[in-house]
């Protein structure tokens, strides 16, 4: 499995044993649909340039069109309309390799007897140049899922001739996509070149948007983490945020020894799902003034056309399926709970976002436990977050009569050494939680839950949802707390962005793709 791969698997039917063949000649028509002169390892040397032009995409919960493929990526506004590509989606005028134009089968689902190369197009043949582009794609794919492989490994994974293969892989390895990476020795026989992703052939960069801090990483293709760093959030404005969002990207570029300029995709964790009405980031949670349509313009202004935009916990779910408790699961739910509250939900090994890309948003469910709650606080973030976030813990201890300065922390590590009122207020949170994961539970029935966030993490909480659920809940999934660290939004979006760097590095021009009009 591809740590990179943002829809987590490959396609069902991955071009697992068909040799991409043609038995016409190719056609030299100047207004064919596909440009059968170039192939993917071509492209990879184009891509930083194909990059460069305007993103097509559909805003959340828009239905599809011909031509618009929606994958496993973050929902969010029609790139026509503010600039921002949408992880999963084509680039303008583009195609990536592996899918084909519109009313066209994607090559990464095609299954050995389904579908001849002569039907690929609607009503033409597929050209060999094409062909050959989806060889070095499927060849790419397998690399990058299994690290360093030979010759006759990839022969023999993906069902082509050797002559094919070997073709492939000088053209790949000419883009600058693979590199050898040694030989094979101990074995029988002529001891085998291996072949390796190209670590330098695209960077991505990976930021957290958070109340308190803001958080970075950069990483190469290969997913390895070349640099990290992290500052408290000063600003008080929109713009002031953005701007030390920026300054923090320069800095963890620096650090890697590279220009932002040479980064191929940037992802942003942030609060919130895309409101196509508005043209504006809608339920932002407690980051003030994160609602406005101001705000995408700024980190278009600052990140460049290209960047993508992934909900904050819906990043650090994929972070749990790639790197966490998640990998052992098919189904589960990560529920966060801190200076906010949040869910994300894995059905079958694939991140499930909903129509509108709200599903998750358990901060809205209507619980509240007979807690005091303040209706306008309700409506802004939700009646179970101002019920059950770090803020209503601090105002349920101070109600329960602890003075001085209150934290959540000092609740926690309070009721941890015997204070009576901070523990009930702790078996309070927890029994508001197991509220919101039992709903969950009867809904979607996880083998998994997953605990993250200050307050999901701290100490014998997880162990109080669990007694809590065994009173309410019609069936006990395993229950764990996330080992990931503060950095689970960053790997998210690293995991996501690889995958979109991707396709940029091995997209196909193609004849413009009609744009998707603004909602």
């Amino acid at each position: 499995m591809s740590r990179w791969d943002a829809a987590g698997r490959p396609a069902p039917g991955h071009c697992a044993a068909a040799e991409f063949r043609s038995d016409t000649k190719p056609r030299t028509r100047k207004d064919d649909s596909v440009d059968g002169g170039v192939t993917a390892a071509e492209a990879g040397a184009k891509g930083r340039a194909a990059a460069d032009q305007p993103a097509v995409g559909r805003p959340a919960g828009a239905a599809a069109t011909n031509g618009d493929t929606r994958q496993d990526g973050a929902g969010l506004p029609a790139a026509d309309q503010l600039g921002l590509a949408l992880p999963g989606q084509l680039t303008g005028a583009q195609l990536t390799v592996g899918q084909l134009s519109a009313g066209q089968l994607a090559a990464g689902q095609l299954a050995a007897g389904q579908l001849t190369a002569g039907q690929m197009t609607a009503g033409q043949a597929a050209r060999p140049q094409l062909l050959r582009a989806l060889n070095e794609q499927l060849l790419l794919n397998h690399i990058r899922q299994l690290g360093r492989c030979s010759r006759a490994d990839l022969a023999r994974l993906s069902g082509l001739s050797k002559p094919t293969v070997s073709l492939a892989l000088a053209n790949l390895e000419r883009a600058g996509l693979v590199r050898e990476a040694g030989q094979r020795t101990g074995v029988p026989g002529r001891s085998a070149v291996l072949y390796e992703i190209r670590p330098g052939a695209g960077y991505v960069l990976g930021l957290d948007i958070g109340r308190q801090y803001l958080r970075a990483a950069l990483a190469d293709l290969t997913g390895e983490v070349l640099a990290r760093s992290s500052v408290r959030s000063h600003a008080s404005s929109v713009t002031g945020r953005v701007d030390q969002l920026a300054a923090l990207a320069d800095d963890v570029s620096a650090d890697a020894g590279i220009s932002r300029a040479a980064v191929t995709q940037t992802v942003i964790g942030s609060p919130g799902v895309y409101d196509p009405g508005r043209n504006a980031i809608t339920l932002p949670g407690s980051l003030a003034g994160w609602g406005r349509p101001a705000v995408l313009k700024a980190l278009r202004a600052a990140f460049g056309d290209q960047v993508v935009l992934e909900n904050d916990v819906d990043a650090a779910t994929l972070a749990e399926r790639d790197h966490g408790h998640g990998r052992d699961f098919g189904t589960f739910a990560f529920v966060s709970i801190g200076t906010g509250i949040g869910m994300g939900l894995v059905i079958d090994g694939k991140l499930h976002r909903g129509v509108h890309g709200a599903a998750g948003e358990i901060a809205y469910m209507p619980i509240s436990d007979g807690h005091g709650v303040n209706e306008g606080d309700a409506r802004r973030r939700g009646t179970l977050e101002a019920a059950g976030s770090a803020s209503a813990i601090v105002r349920a201890a101070r109600q329960a009569g602890m003075r001085g300065v209150v934290s959540a922390r000092r609740v926690f590590e309070a009721a941890a050494g015997g204070d009576q009122r901070a523990a009930e207020v702790v078996a309070g949170a927890a029994a508001l939680a197991a509220k919101a994961v039992c709903a969950v539970i009867t809904v979607v029935d996880p083998e998994l839950v997953v605990l993250g966030g200050g307050i999901g993490q701290a100490p014998g909480f997880a162990d109080a949802v669990t007694a809590e659920l065994r009173k309410l809940a019609p069936v006990l999934p395993d229950v764990r707390v996330s080992a990931l660290g503060t950095y689970a939004v960053v790997d998210g979006c690293l995991a996501s962005g690889g995958s979109l760097a991707w396709q940029r590095l091995t997209a196909l021009p193609v004849a413009p793709a009609t744009e998707v009009a603004p909602a």
